[in-house]
């Protein structure tokens, strides 16, 4: 099944900056000088003030020797400077890459090596993550980084980082011109950031964002799908290294709306930060957000009636105790990659409650998508599961020095995802998991997202995460990973007889093992750490 839109009808303006992350900001901050762009609980940037701030950095990187192409790393916990940064490494037309906090000084030394960084911008707040001076410090001594001239910090002073308030005072020799002509020389197909996948494998991949897919995905997002006015407020707390805050951003730059965002994804103070803000937009993301929300005693007595939309990612049923617990709003769903600009298809609002739970809506605006049988590249016909491949204007051009990971990720202009879809005749898109995550049990092929919807029905699961593991007799077999709802019990062999007669036996977990805290990676829980502890005996 293809599904094939029509062209684009958001055509980015004749001038050039309007083809640029930047650009396309400024544009805004002419618009709506005096709008909230960005809200924390201890500071609130207007767009004017946010693209003063901006401008005021890109000064700094430019005395600094940073010009058009370079790679600057943030590396930072959400705060107002993440995006001061963001936006003044993109104004030269250098690449921002946008570091996992998470990362591990291995994990950390690999992607400044990598992603060949000319300096690394980082702060003093130690956050839930590291101290990332201590962090870097290690790092560096982990590999060679030839191409890396300075690191910079925010805060205290630290032996070995440029200080911060000199690295400010250099920018001052800067003209507001030379920022100008620094636009002006952008081009649409340049890359503006990168980030890198959390994939199951040791090294993740660089993946280089353009310029007008950004743009260009912010605005589809926000004029086919969200359709905010300068009035909302669009509650967006996941990490700014991650899609989830760069597109819910964008889409806020394009009506002039407001993002509220916060250090740290704190329960009881996004309910809060929600209520006092009268958040319009609230965007979980993930069920492991949403679900600590409505576990929160606050939740109860807060105020959430302004919202009007609620997004998350999860099986039906989940997403349908979602939707009874916010009646007022909204429950929409999206499918997504990094590779593709974050996300390519949300549900739209007048979508039936039925098909906004089962589905994740059809692919926005000037993209293509297909499905095909992954062994043979056959066009599979509606209905039908297949690798889902896609098309058009937020596709990325390719991993980062990977060349044998590009020739194996494109197959006539199209881009293959790795993820096990449908697509109805309606054009909606159905996420049945990934290729990968699929077990062969007993020569059965099982999407793990299959039993993981299954379990989810158990009233004492609160989250099930499924693995293959290996089997004597049938080569592989499913291992259920659960995380109870609190104050709730459940033995493995209760699960496993909740199973009985209800699915098909060979999908029927064979081990059961509860977990209290999940390894993750951003906002992705590990699978592979996963099955690392089952065969050590965890």
């Amino acid at each position: 099944m293809s599904l094939n839109e029509p062209a684009d009808p958001i055509t980015l303006q004749s001038d050039p900056l309007w083809s640029s992350l930047a650009g396309y900001f400024c544009h805004a901050a002419s618009q709506y000088p005096d709008n909230d762009v960005l809200i924390f609980d201890d500071h609130r940037h207007s767009y004017q003030s946010l693209d003063a701030a901006s401008t005021t950095i890109a000064k700094a990187l430019a005395a600094s020797g940073v010009k058009k192409g370079d790679h600057v790393g943030i590396l930072m916990a959400n705060c107002p400077l993440y995006f001061e940064c963001l936006l003044g490494i993109t104004k030269l037309g250098a690449v921002a890459v946008l570091v996992n906090a998470r990362y591990k000084p291995a994990e950390l030394a690999y992607i400044i090596e990598n992603a060949d960084l000319t300096l690394l911008i980082t702060h003093d707040l130690i956050s839930e993550y590291a101290n990332f001076g201590d962090l870097i410090d290690q790092a560096l001594t982990l590999r060679e980084t030839p191409l890396l001239r300075q690191c910079i910090l925010q805060g205290n002073s630290r032996k070995g980082f440029v200080d911060w308030q000199a690295f400010l005072d250099q920018g001052k020799q800067v003209g507001n011109y030379e920022i100008e002509a620094s636009l002006h020389s952008i081009e649409a197909d340049d890359p503006c950031i990168m980030m890198y996948t959390s994939g199951t494998t040791a090294d993740p991949k660089g993946c280089p964002m353009h310029q007008s897919m950004l743009v260009r995905n912010g605005q589809n997002m926000n004029r086919s799908r969200f359709f905010l006015d300068e009035n909302d407020r669009f509650w967006a707390p996941l990490p700014m290294f991650h899609m989830a805050s760069i597109l819910p951003f964008l889409c806020c730059v394009d009506a002039g709306a407001g993002m509220i965002s916060m250090t740290y994804v704190d329960a009881g103070d996004s309910l809060a930060i929600m209520e006092r803000e009268r958040a319009t937009i609230a965007f979980p993301s993930f069920p492991t957000v949403m679900q600590a929300l409505l576990d929160h005693p606050d939740f109860p007595s807060r105020d959430l009636s302004s919202i009007r939309r609620l997004n998350n990612v999860a099986p039906p049923d989940v997403l349908a105790k979602f939707q009874e617990a916010m009646p007022q709003a909204v429950q929409t769903g999206a499918y997504g990659l990094t590779e593709a600009g974050g996300v390519i298809a949300f549900n739209h609002p007048n979508e039936s409650l039925e098909t906004r739970l089962r589905t994740c809506g059809q692919p926005m605006p000037g993209l293509e998508a297909k499905i095909v049988n992954p062994d043979s590249f056959e066009t599979l016909p509606a209905g039908e599961r297949g690798e889902i491949w896609l098309r058009g204007y937020s596709v990325f051009n390719g991993y980062y020095k990977a060349p044998e990971k590009n020739q194996e990720s494109f197959a006539d202009g199209w881009f293959r995802t790795g993820d096990l879809c449908a697509i109805e005749d309606s054009g909606q898109i159905q996420f049945h998991g990934r290729i990968k995550d699929m077990l062969k049990v007993g020569g059965e092929n099982v999407a793990a997202l299959e039993i993981e919807s299954f379990l989810s029905k158990h009233p004492a699961v609160k989250m099930p995460q499924v693995i293959g593991v290996p089997d004597n007799r049938l080569l592989e077999v499913a291992c259920a990973y659960i995380e109870l709802n609190e104050g709730m019990s459940a033995t493995a062999e209760e699960i496993i007889d909740f199973c009985q007669g209800k699915i098909a036996s060979f999908k029927i977990p064979r081990h059961v093992r509860f977990v209290t805290d999940w390894p993750m990676s951003t906002t992705k829980i590990q699978k592979y750490v996963l099955r690392e502890w089952f065969l050590s005996g965890d």
